[in-house]
């Protein structure tokens, strides 16, 4: 189901551009000193937000890979608590799990396993920034 997430964002980003660079073009026809900046900023806005979207899918493609590695390893955080109805760690039992697995994840630097479950169990808990932190590292340590 993400692969097909993927690929209508993929989609999205080509129309996207193909949609402003008609639009600055148009913008540049007409002349005016305020058209002409509309076109400049859609020509320097468009690559950016292209860029971003691709750094986020390969964020994503990378996480994936790590999370299934993991998981075919069997090394995946059990769940050792009660989760809310929406699925996420309930705020008593986060702090204590978070710690234990910051803990392990500071134990073995050169982990990446350790520092992806900590990010697991981040996101598990709600803690979103802190999760999409835990994994980059955890990418950048499997890189290496």
């Amino acid at each position: 189901m993400s692969r097909i997430g993927v690929g209508l964002m993929a989609a999205a980003l080509l129309v996207y551009l193909a949609v402003a660079v008609w639009l600055a073009v148009m913008f540049f026809a007409v002349g005016t000193p305020v058209s002409i900046g509309m076109g400049i900023a859609l020509i320097v806005l468009a690559p950016i937000g292209a860029w971003a979207l691709v750094r986020e899918m390969q964020f994503g493609f990378s996480a994936d890979r790590l999370g299934r590695t993991l998981d075919a390893e069997g090394g995946m955080p059990p769940v050792e608590t009660e989760l809310t109805p929406s699925g996420r760690i309930a705020r008593a039992d986060a702090d204590a799990l978070i710690a234990r697995y910051a803990a392990d994840a500071d134990a073995a630097p050169d982990d990446w396993r350790a520092r992806y479950r900590l990010g697991v169990v981040q996101d598990a808990s709600g803690r979103r920034k802190d999760a999409r932190a835990s994994i980059r590292q955890a990418i950048r340590l499997a890189r290496s």
